[in-house]
Formats: structure tokens, sequence, C-alpha cells
């Protein structure tokens, strides 16, 4: 009788283990609910800056005109930044790792979600990774194993890119420019696109 009244008092409760385990997901997808959030509000920065009107900001970013209309006022009573290039050429960190994240994000999905890189992309789009040299450095072995081991269902493309980011985050090449206007965050946001749309255009 005493063990089942201890076993009907520990079902009542949680261990500071379990909740631990528990809320340290929750916390991941708060966190990178807030990363993203942030992330929307300096984007809309960008596009004002390509002058593209509130209406289409709004409709793009599933947020209410008069939501977009109070970040474009707090905005302008900033100093505007400067344009953001969107030349795939660029060779900053940030950039560099957002075409990486890009190349190894079309190559998982090219593999069905069997490649090597696929947890690691997973992880930095769902914010349980974030960017560090550790997360890029794992990014690339999975690259490499996966250029490697399906060159038949992978294009030239894919390994022209690998290589060209590869060189460039090894040995940034000589009169390199200095890392180009917008936040680590948006920099690695546009090259991700951009470096998609590219293979997407060379396919």
């Amino acid at each position: 009788m005493a063990g089942e009244r201890q076993e009907d008092r520990s079902a009542e409760t949680l261990t500071e283990q379990q909740a631990e385990r528990m809320l340290a997901r929750m916390n991941e997808v708060i966190r990178a609910g807030e990363e993203m959030r942030r992330l929307r509000t300096e984007m809309i920065q960008v596009f004002v800056g390509f002058g593209w009107t509130q209406d289409r900001i709004a409709r793009l970013t599933d947020m209410s005109q008069p939501a977009v209309s109070k970040q474009v006022t707090k905005f302008k009573s900033e100093e505007p930044p400067p344009p953001v290039g969107l030349a795939l050429a660029q060779y900053d960190a940030p950039w560099l790792e957002g075409r990486l994240w890009g190349l190894a994000e079309e190559v998982s999905e090219t593999l069905d979600d069997a490649a090597h890189c696929t947890r690691t992309v997973d992880a930095l789009a769902r914010g349980r990774k974030r960017f560090t040299p550790r997360t890029v450095d794992e990014l690339r072995r999975g690259l490499e194993e996966d250029l490697r081991l399906h060159r038949g269902r992978l294009s030239a493309a894919h390994q022209t890119a690998y290589d060209e980011i590869s060189r460039a985050l090894d040995v940034p090449p000589k009169g390199a420019a200095a890392p180009g206007a917008g936040s680590p965050s948006v920099r690695r946001a546009l090259a991700h696109r951009i470096q998609r749309d590219r293979l997407l255009g060379d396919a």
C-alpha cells in the first residue's frame, strides 16, 4: 500500500528534468518565432527601400496595412539605410552562409530529404540551430558527402555553387568588398532565396 501511495504521488507532479525537456522545445519555438518577427520587420525596411507600396508589403507579409504603416512611419524617423545589393557574387560571411543554406536546402529537396545535410537544414529552418562556425561546417561536410554520393541526381550547377561558396569561405577573394547593407539575418535570408532561384533557373 505504501508503495502504491508513493507511486500515486509521483504521478501527480513532474520531475524537474521532465519539465526542463518539455520547456526546452517550447522555448525553441518561441525563440524562433521572435527571431522571425524581427527578421520580417527588417525585411519590411528592405522592401521600403525598393520603393514598394505599403499595400504590396502588407499582402506579401500577411500583415494588416495599418501594421505595415506603423513600421514604415517608424523607419521614416530613422536614418535611411543604404540599399541592399542583390548580386549573387558577394563575399561577406553572412551572404556566403545564406548561399550555403540555400544550396543545402535545394540538395535536400532534390534528394527527397535523404541528404546528409537535411538534419542541419531543418534545424536551421526551425530555429533549433543558429549560424555558427560549427553549423556552417556541418552544412559543408553534409553537402560534400551528398555531392560525392549522388552525382547522378544532382546537377553540375550544384557542384559549381558549392565550389564557389566553399572557396570564398576558406579564402575570401582579394579585393572583396566590405559587407554590404543589411543585418546578418537579412543578408542570409536574401542570399538563401537568390541562390535557390539561381539553381532553379539553371536546372
